[in-house]
């Protein structure tokens, strides 16, 4: 049966951002989802054998190592997903003569002159932050590079993220200490599927950044998820970036992310993505 579908080969299929854009995406697309098991990215053989004999259009790349503390302490494992193993892809699939898109992050700047924007030059501080950027320099004008910030989604079992994070504490009444002195841009992981459903249709080798329409602090972030939510905000209470971060990896501290590009899809605020969570 013919069809006119563009198939999209993807990694990360089964994370909290690959799962939605399957989710919400899947009558308009093809995906074929590589999953780790019989898809190792650090294997260069069996990814160049893999590819060879599959048909698609774009690669979607969203397999990433993304704990932030955990790449300074397993810097071989950080370095092998995100760098080698982005290589790995990134070739097998240029051989093949076909479209690839990069999924990066905010943590790719320092968070020291913001706002940034798709132009920004990036300087990244941590080792995690390190490889996403040496993973866009592989992809850098051959392929999209889509950089995003502080994903978050209504349900997801098997991983939470910051927002479903937050509401689980309150819920139990654990008090929270949050920084007060710096910025983040959360973004609704349904605006991002939407977003990025517009640029698998509109392809081109540039980079993108599809983020939340404001930012604010992690503090304020935290006061107005109690507020949505009806819960408890007084368990919130502020603290500073130096202490907060005192004995973790590097975090941007005003990472406050901005879009030239993205005249397609109007991204929701935080407040607008929250209240769509809770209805």
């Amino acid at each position: 049966m013919k069809t006119d579908k563009i198939k999209v080969a993807i990694t990360g299929s089964t994370g909290l951002i690959g799962s939605r854009i399957i989710e919400l995406l899947k009558k308009k697309f093809i995906f074929i989802p590589l999953l780790e098991q019989e898809f190792n990215i650090i294997d260069q053989n069996q990814v160049c054998k893999r590819l060879k004999n599959t048909d698609f259009d774009i690669f979607l790349h969203l397999a990433a190592y993304t704990n932030v503390d955990g790449a300074d302490i397993e810097k071989k494992r950080a370095f092998q997903i995100n760098v080698q193993g982005t290589k790995n892809v990134f070739e097998a699939v240029d051989q093949k003569k076909k479209k690839f898109i990069y999924i990066s992050t905010d943590f790719v700047f320092d968070g020291l002159n913001p706002p940034y924007f798709e132009d920004s030059r990036p300087n990244p501080l941590s080792y995690y932050g390190q490889t996403k950027y040496q993973g866009e320099q592989i992809v850098q004008k051959k392929g999209m590079i889509i950089r995003l910030s502080y994903p978050y989604r209504a349900f997801f079992a098997p991983k939470k993220d910051f927002v479903r994070g937050i509401i689980s504490c309150l819920r139990q009444g654990k008090k929270l200490a949050m920084v007060e002195d710096s910025l983040i841009t959360p973004t609704f992981i349904d605006d991002i599927t939407h977003a990025i459903g517009y640029l698998l249709n509109n392809y081109s080798p540039d980079i993108f950044h599809i983020v939340g329409a404001d930012s604010l602090s992690p503090y304020g972030a935290g006061k107005l998820i109690a507020k949505i939510f009806h819960l408890d905000e007084s368990l919130i209470q502020p603290t500073t970036y130096q202490d907060y971060f005192k004995n973790k990896a590097k975090r941007p501290r005003y990472s406050e992310i901005k879009s030239k590009k993205n005249n397609f899809y109007k991204m929701k605020t935080f407040e607008e993505g929250l209240t769509k969570i809770k209805n």
